[in-house]
């Protein structure tokens, strides 16, 4: 390539940039979108300057495909004789995060200027008495990533706090005493996360093409986003659910209706993708009898026409397919309204053998549908499960390839929503964690966890398998593999979570769901299996099983796994009350 001969010294590169000057013509045509050299407070094209000194050389005319059309090499010559290299997008940052602000003021209030001058100020204390904090870059607006905004953010919190830290003298006072200056800094990672996009264009090139600044996935930013729009829900729960998308991308939401559980697969599906393309909500029909509905069909009387699906079911997985970096999601609302293994039995069968779908015979496209397509890694399903008298029941099969999460509403969720009930508003979620879209599909991927010990955990698979047997609730290497596979995940989101709350997630997903049965065929092995979630000392029968009073189980010493003993003992009294019980409760 013919930058490989290409040498500049500073001088030949100013001495170009004096021509630029002195000749304002040479610019037309050349402007680069992206990136400017600053010299002396003004900006040039980069390519343009390397051009102009190649050509006072009596060289040919640069432009970027000389360089292999990547900016990598011109702007190394460039950097090593001194020049700086400014972006563009985050030279314009300060107005894009005005305007970011005044649009979510609309109160009237002053809080956008009062953030603006809080972020300038801050600029400058940090130049003068912490400049290590922002090494690298010349103002916070030169910093486009989450993580480091994040940094900076818990640096400045501590200081506000702190009398005789770099706050100390600085006027106004008001800023660092009344916290603006973090204030305005989690404002200013609220709007990165709200606009991790940008359009990135190839000098001279004219094509376009949408980046995403990537960051770690980070699971307290969704339990906040949540919490702004007006959705309630534990940080427990949440590192559930995702734990359980990265162990396997079926997840089944069961529980109560109205209790929120395809709420938070929209928050989730909403929060961490681009836009509205990579989510499909699908309410499943009673009428349901085959994979027409998601897949489509052959029209009978045109050979030549494939029917789409109108629920952009089949649309969503071609677009997964073609976009591999990015997460896509599948809900299918009420999932057993109609029998799960009548419309869904192709994709058991494909999430297990990663084999093809195929959609028709013919070798050319119809409809812009190939013939066959591969199953997306990248696509997760998750279904929402309500139990009545117009649903049915999941069988074995369904139940052993998913994880399933029971949504429960108690007396403490309602008081603390009845305090301060509110609408929710989801666009406070749209896009916030689309910088983390790819971290997310690289944790889902991972096949290999760091050697911990999980000696404990296996003891008691092994217990729970020997008394799971006798009810047929057994299970089989796939389903003992998820599980590690899941503990695993939740180690990975979360390492401070103690192991007895994992393998205590593990049973209430994965051991349980299973259950069903009458009063004879429960009641013995329900017992047994509440006296693996407590204590040795403690009598189950008697202080759980067969208790009439409030039970606190999250506070109490005794007990190993709160979630599954909680779960158990309902079963149990449900099988008492009414002679059977099953853990898919209404």
């Amino acid at each position: 390539m013919y930058f490989m001969k290409i040498q500049f010294t500073r001088e030949e590169l100013i001495n170009a940039i004096k021509q630029i000057d002195n000749n304002p013509k040479l610019i037309t045509g050349r402007h680069s979108s992206t990136y400017d050299l600053v010299y002396n407070g003004n900006t040039y094209p980069p390519i343009l300057v390397l051009s102009t000194a190649n050509k006072l050389k009596k060289g040919k005319d640069l432009k970027l495909e000389d360089f292999g059309n990547n900016t990598k090499i011109p702007f190394k010559i460039l950097r090593d004789n001194g020049f700086e290299i400014s972006s563009k997008k985050f030279s314009s940052m300060k107005e894009q995060f005005s305007s970011y602000l005044k649009k979510s003021n609309k109160d009237g209030s002053q809080k956008a200027s009062s953030y603006l001058r809080a972020i300038d100020l801050l600029d400058d204390i940090l130049n003068n008495k912490a400049k290590s904090k922002i090494e690298g870059f010349n103002s916070i607006y030169d910093i486009n990533s989450t993580e480091k905004i994040e940094e900076l953010y818990r640096f400045v919190l501590n200081e506000q706090n702190n009398p005789n830290g770099i706050f100390q003298h600085e006027i106004p006072s008001s800023y660092w005493q009344n916290k603006f200056y973090s204030a305005a800094l989690k404002s200013y990672q609220d709007f990165l996360n709200r606009n991790n996009s940008s359009l990135f264009t190839n000098e001279n090139s004219g094509h376009f093409e949408k980046t995403i600044n990537k960051s770690r996935l980070n699971i307290q930013n969704f339990h906040q986003s949540c919490g702004v729009a007006g959705l309630n829900y534990s940080l427990p729960l949440i590192t559930r659910y995702i734990a359980s998308l990265a162990t396997k991308p079926f997840v089944l939401l069961s529980g109560l209706s109205g209790s929120g559980k395809t709420k938070l697969a929209q928050a989730f599906s909403q929060w961490i993708s681009e836009d509205s393309s990579q989510y499909c909500i699908v309410p499943v029909g009673a009428d349901w009898t085959n994979r027409e509905p998601l897949l489509g069909y052959v029209n009978a009387l045109d050979n030549s026409e494939y029917v789409k699906p109108e629920n952009g079911a089949l649309q969503l997985i071609l677009k997964a397919n073609k976009n591999e970096h990015k997460p896509y999601f599948l809900i299918l609302d009420e999932m057993n309204l109609s029998h799960v293994e009548r419309y869904f039995a192709d994709f058991l069968s494909i999430m297990e053998s990663k084999d093809i779908i195929k959609l028709h015979s013919s070798e050319d496209e119809k409809n812009d549908v190939p013939s066959k397509i591969d199953w997306p890694s990248n696509l997760f399903i998750v279904g929402t499960v309500n139990i009545d008298e117009t649903t049915y029941m999941f069988s074995p099969k369904v139940l052993d390839r998913a994880n399933v999460i029971e949504f429960r509403v108690n007396k403490d969720d309602i008081q603390n929503f009845l305090k301060s009930p509110k609408d929710i508003d989801f666009t406070e979620l749209n896009g916030k964690g689309a910088s983390m879209g790819e971290d997310f599909l690289k944790i889902a991927s991972n096949k290999e966890f760091p050697t911990i010990d999980t000696e404990k955990l296996n003891q008691k698979l092994i217990q729970f398998f020997e008394e799971l047997k006798k009810t047929g609730a057994e299970f089989g290497y796939r389903s003992a593999t998820e599980i590690h596979r899941l503990y695993n995940q939740l180690s990975t989101l979360d390492n401070e979570m103690l192991e007895n709350d994992k393998i205590d997630i593990a049973i209430m997903q994965k051991l349980l769901p299973k259950l069903h049965g009458s009063r004879r065929k429960l009641q013995p092995i329900l017992e047994i299996l509440a006296s693996f979630c407590v204590t040795e000392s403690i009598d189950v029968s008697k202080a759980f099983l067969n208790n009439k009073e409030s039970i606190n189980y999250k506070d109490n010493s005794d007990i190993l796994y709160p979630l599954s003993l909680e779960k158990i003992t309902r079963m149990y009294k449900g099988a008492i009350d009414n002679g059977f019980a099953s853990y898919a409760e209404a």
